[in-house]
């Protein structure tokens, strides 16, 4: 597997991050900012890229073809990948940011049930698992949303980038012996939700979808990625093979 690296390099002789391997792999422009990856998705992946150890950032590259093409209009994905990543920072992070990843939750999931034109307080399995782990911070978020409206709109443009960022770096400082798997479970299950949103005949993509997952990981499909291009992106860069 590649040595993918920290931070944003202006070209591949400088080595690559998550995402800059994957336009390189998508046939795009060098960037960390690719057309081919749902926006929110690509900035969840360049996180947990970043707040991975060196040791086990290598293992995150397997994932990088399953990203690629991975995007659409549907504005429930932006909602999913939120609930994905505050479900499983809550049960890890830090007693005050329990209590905001107990809020993007519930907003996650009002914005969800809107859009899915289900009852308003109508929680999907992983909303009510992990809220069950934490119920005083559960209470407190109840409290304090009440009366309070999130409209698809604004949870697409400022929660659920906020609800993303404070849940990677949250579990990357938590008090656990290793967050590097944690951080990767996140970032699989991330995109086999998004899969299972886009492309629901294929089911999972990772085939390490840790239970809480919409993916299917009995059949994993990852997008066929080009040999030679693979080796080509790991000889510019100047890793191996």
């Amino acid at each position: 597997m590649p040595m993918l690296s920290r931070g944003k390099h202006r070209n591949p002789s400088k080595g690559a991050c998550f995402m800059e391997f994957a336009s390189y792999l998508a046939g795009e422009r060098w960037s960390d900012h690719p057309s081919c990856t749902h926006p929110l998705l690509a900035g969840l992946a360049r996180l947990v890229n970043d707040h991975t150890s060196d040791a086990a950032r290598p293992r995150l590259a397997e994932l990088i073809p399953s990203v690629i093409g991975l995007t659409g209009d549907d504005p429930r994905l932006d909602a999913r990948i939120a609930l994905c990543s505050a479900g499983a920072a809550l049960p890890v992070v830090a007693h005050e940011r329990q209590l905001a990843m107990a809020v993007s939750i519930l907003s996650a999931e009002h914005v969800l049930a809107e859009l899915e034109g289900r009852p308003a307080g109508d929680l999907s399995e992983r909303g009510r698992h992990a809220l069950a782990q934490v119920p005083d911070a559960t209470r407190w978020a109840y409290t304090f949303g009440r009366g309070v409206r999130v409209s698809p709109k604004g949870f697409r443009r400022y929660a659920a980038p906020n609800t993303v960022q404070l849940a990677v770096r949250g579990i990357a400082q938590a008090c656990v012996p290793d967050p590097d798997p944690l951080l990767r479970d996140l970032l699989a299950d991330a995109i086999d939700d998004c899969w299972a949103l886009l492309r629901p005949a294929t089911g999972s993509t990772t085939g390490t979808t840790t239970g809480n997952g919409a993916g299917d990981a009995t059949e994993p499909a990852p997008p066929a990625v080009d040999p030679a291009r693979w080796a080509d992106a790991c000889r510019l860069t100047g890793l191996s093979a």
